[in-house]
């Protein structure tokens, strides 16, 4: 199994999630987070007063899945969230060692 960890601009969670609705990803992790990459935020203003935003706002989404699918997990991001300008994002995709439901007791890929 595979952690798949994404990190996106958030007006691309729903083509993102319907792209991974259309693989059977019955399950995800949604979080909204702030950081900054290459962009290193930029400059705004505010009744007249410049001041810097240092961390913009983006989106996590976190999914655990088979390692049979996880190429066509990333090619879905992918595709659904690039627009093609600074701070699309990144794919991280971690080794997942075990997993449990917690209800059921199931364990590794039936807990998925």
């Amino acid at each position: 199994m595979k952690k798949i960890e994404t990190i996106i601009k958030p007006f691309k969670l729903e083509d993102v999630k319907d792209a991974l609705s259309e693989l059977d990803i019955t399950g995800m992790t949604v979080s909204e987070v702030k950081g900054y990459g290459r962009q290193q935020g930029h400059s705004e203003l505010y009744r007249g007063a410049e001041y810097v935003v240092d961390f913009l706002p983006k989106i996590k989404i976190e999914i655990v899945v088979k390692e049979d699918v996880v190429e066509s997990v990333i090619e879905a991001i992918l595709k659904n969230a690039k627009t093609g300008k600074i701070g699309d994002g990144k794919i991280f995709v971690y080794a997942v060692e075990k997993s449990v439901r917690i209800r059921t007791g199931e364990t590794d890929e039936e807990a998925v």
